[in-house]
């Protein structure tokens, strides 16, 4: 038996696990696990009414309403129009597709002051798309909505696109042929393998909007009870020295996405699980 461990390890696939495994845990430890754990402790040094008067405000309560609603909805939008765009880019071959695809990439790139910068200009009522509009974008909670459907759109769609890619086209030959509409086979073949990757981009954009920041509070207006979001709060307490009042509604921020991010998780364990059983 002793030989037989010998062996197994000497021929392991993966050379150096053990080492490797302890860098890994070393690194997550230093850039993630302790810098949550300094806020719960932080938090800790609070009572329970200090708490509540820190995280349950009207005000404190009004921008958790915005930012979660808002990175919900940017996120849902996301899917649908991150779908569309990924098909078009995978399936149909166009001049300038290259340049399109390079475009979906530039909210990656762009500094997030720049986009809001941008954003706010564009969508204001001398803008070019705001004068066009009936109703006012700019410094009201529409306008958090699209800065967040704009950071956004890029998870779902690079998400996306690997699936597409590798989805094999014989399967809606299949389908057209036993008599199936384009709708059946989009519902009933595509969707089925997409539902998973669908979820994840939901996710990566839901939770990059949720800690979104630079690009919102420039088209936001960032009123009181109307239009400031989670984070500046957070900031705002900061510059006032409040760090245990600041981390308190960072960790309520942190168990609010963790549960919602591991529901999701659940669904896309199901839709896989369902997936596979079909």
């Amino acid at each position: 038996m002793f030989l037989s461990r010998v062996l197994l390890k000497r021929h392991s696939v993966l050379p150096g696990f053990d080492l490797a495994l302890g860098f890994a845990l070393l690194y997550i430890s230093l850039i993630v696990l302790i810098p949550l754990s300094a806020a719960f402790l932080k938090t800790a040094s609070l009572s329970w009414s200090q708490f509540l008067t820190a995280t349950a405000t009207p005000r404190v309560l009004a921008s958790y309403r915005l930012t979660f609603g808002a990175s919900f909805l940017a996120a849902a939008l996301n899917v649908v129009f991150g779908l569309v765009v990924a098909w078009v880019l995978v399936r149909y071959p166009f001049p300038g597709r290259r340049l399109v695809d390079a475009l979906v990439d530039l909210p990656f790139a762009l500094p997030t002051a720049v986009a809001g910068i941008s954003l706010t200009a564009i969508y204001a009522q001398n803008g070019w798309i705001g004068q066009l509009l009936p109703f006012k974008v700019s410094y009201t909670p529409v306008g958090v909505w699209v800065a967040l459907v704009f950071i956004g759109l890029p998870f779902v769609v690079r998400t996306l696109q690997p699936v597409l890619e590798d989805l094999n086209e014989e399967l809606e030959e299949a389908a057209a042929t036993l008599g199936a509409s384009r709708w059946q086979t989009f519902a009933r073949v595509i969707f089925p393998i997409l539902a998973p990757t669908l979820l994840t981009g939901f996710a990566l954009a839901f939770a990059r909007a949720l800690g979104e920041y630079g690009s919102v509070i420039f088209i936001a207006g960032n009123m009181p009870m109307v239009s400031e979001i989670t984070p500046l709060l957070i900031i705002t307490k900061l510059e006032q020295y409040d760090y245990a009042g600041a981390t308190a509604i960072a960790v309520v921020m942190l168990v609010a996405s963790f549960l919602i991010l591991l529901l999701i998780n659940l669904l896309q364990a199901w839709a896989r699980k369902r997936q596979g059983g079909l």
